[in-house]
């Protein structure tokens, strides 16, 4: 007897065909991207990133707003991410240290795609993360048929929109030409705006068009068909607690020693830990603080798998969950604040330096990651806590923009040297222009202006949209004969 034939689903069409491009999605996208080749200062920090981010806000809002008629798909939710990914481009324009302000694009890229996916959707948090990348990449079939419908149009929309461009430039290549020659300040205010067109330049302005245009695209192609929301349903969960209840308690009580042991050292026992250990004092701090920061990092993952998949149906349940998760966060945040110690003992031994205060401050960030915690063991609904993880962490690295970083080391290791310990110049001379008013008030000559010279060696002149606070105030601040500099 023959076998049935078996029934194959089809399988679903892909988004991009299904979902056509909205007439306004194309013009947004080209006109971000135009302005981003414009202002955008690939190279160094700048208002133009500020400028470039506030056009690509723009052009989404409004491509949106016109493809749904009015009827926006954006919330004060949205609103609140989208600030925050400005705020973080913002930096660029008063701080002109290169490694703070990656940072900065980094978390406005998350930030920023979290103010497309408003609330959660049925993907991972990483995916919510990292939507706007993502959806620019899945966005190019999409954009491509867009591009075609609109060249294909019988009304001729198309060739007279190339025609009035290619008029439009055609006159600004004859009068501004003419008119630059005609007056010295006209010409000088045109030399100041229009940068020389070598191939390099038109190289970078096409790949800043395209990267611009696709994220724009990217954004309302998300928009356009949205993934579904997460369900307010809670994840499934064991029904036997035993094999969450048994390990979290030993850990409570490992970490309930270690903290007893703390206070003993606190009050009195540190030369006898140091005696016994026969390390300094900065080779005790050096030796426990990586370990320390690898606990936390361990605990907050038990913490998060505990809070999504641990048992809660029952009274009972809630309250070992809550007293045990409650009691490890509140253990693990005097373990951050060991870490914390330990970090600054080796830095008054040793010297202040970027990563050094990087890892404080993911320590530090971790403290209020397990203050969120103890938070949502309230009522023991946790949707909230990754977003708001993410949050505090932008928001620390706007507050550390804002306390301005290669100042605070610059400080503290003249606070050291004027204490009698070695000031490495050296180190201080690799910093950014943010550093050049502490060296200029601090340091004595000849070594201030050598390491100014070095700070500075390296600037070139900014257009206006590489415009920057510290590097136009740097250049202002005078420098000596600097005798005898290595």
């Amino acid at each position: 007897m023959a076998a049935p034939p078996v029934l194959m689903r089809p399988l679903p069409p892909p988004k991009s065909a299904v979902v056509p491009m909205p007439p306004a999605v194309l013009p947004a996208a080209g006109l971000a991207g135009v302005a981003a080749a414009l202002v955008l200062p690939v190279d160094r920090p700048g208002v133009g990133w500020l400028l470039s981010g506030v056009a690509v806000a723009a052009a989404v809002v409004v491509a949106d707003r016109r493809s749904r008629a009015g009827a926006g798909s954006f919330t004060w939710r949205n609103a609140g991410w989208a600030v925050l990914a400005l705020a973080l481009l913002a930096v660029g324009t008063v701080r002109a240290s290169e490694w703070l302000f990656v940072l900065c694009v980094l978390g406005a890229v998350v930030t920023g795609s979290l103010a497309v996916v408003g609330e959660r959707t049925v993907n991972s948090v990483l995916y919510d993360m990292l939507a706007l990348p993502v959806e620019a990449l899945r966005a190019v079939p999409w954009a491509g048929r867009g591009v075609g419908r609109f060249a294909a149009r019988r009304d001729g929309v198309a060739r007279r929109i190339a025609l009035a461009v290619l008029a439009a430039a055609a006159l600004v290549g004859v009068f501004v030409p003419l008119l630059a020659s005609a007056d010295a300040a006209f010409a000088a205010v045109v030399n100041a705006v229009v940068p020389d067109l070598s191939v390099d330049v038109l190289l970078r302005w096409c790949c800043v068009f395209v990267v611009v245009a696709l994220v724009v695209a990217g954004a309302c192609y998300f928009l356009a068909a949205p993934a579904r929301r997460a369900s307010v349903d809670r994840p499934h969960r064991t029904g036997y607690g035993l094999e969450w209840t048994l390990p979290l308690a030993v850990l409570v009580l490992v970490f309930g020693l270690f903290v007893a042991v703390r206070l003993v050292v606190l009050f009195g026992g540190t030369e006898y830990v140091l005696r016994t250990s026969g390390l300094t004092s900065a080779e005790y701090a050096r030796g426990g603080f990586w370990q320390l920061c690898a606990v936390t990092v361990l605990t907050l993952a038990i913490v998060a798998a505990a809070l999504r998949w641990a048992p809660n149906s029952t009274k009972a349940d809630r309250l070992r969950q809550r007293v045990l998760l409650g009691a490890l966060s509140a253990l693990s945040l005097v373990l951050v604040g060991s870490a914390l110690s330990r970090m600054w003992t080796y830095q008054e031994a040793y010297g202040f330096t970027v990563l050094r205060l990087l890892v404080e401050v993911c320590e530090l960030w971790f403290g209020a990651v397990f203050v969120l915690v103890g938070a949502s063991l309230v009522r023991l609904r946790p949707t909230w806590l990754p977003r708001a993880a993410i949050g505090t962490a932008a928001a620390a690295l706007l507050a550390l923009a804002v306390l301005d970083p290669e100042r605070l080391i610059a400080d503290a290791n003249l606070d050291r040297a004027a204490a009698g310990k070695p000031l490495d110049d050296r180190y201080l001379a690799r910093f950014s222009a943010d550093v050049v008013p502490v060296v200029s008030a601090r340091v004595h000559e000849p070594l201030r202006t050598c390491v100014l010279r070095q700070v500075l060696s390296g600037d070139t002149p900014d257009g206006w949209p590489a415009w920057n606070l510290s590097r136009s105030a740097a250049r202002d601040v005078p420098l000596g004969p600097g005798p005898g500099c290595r």
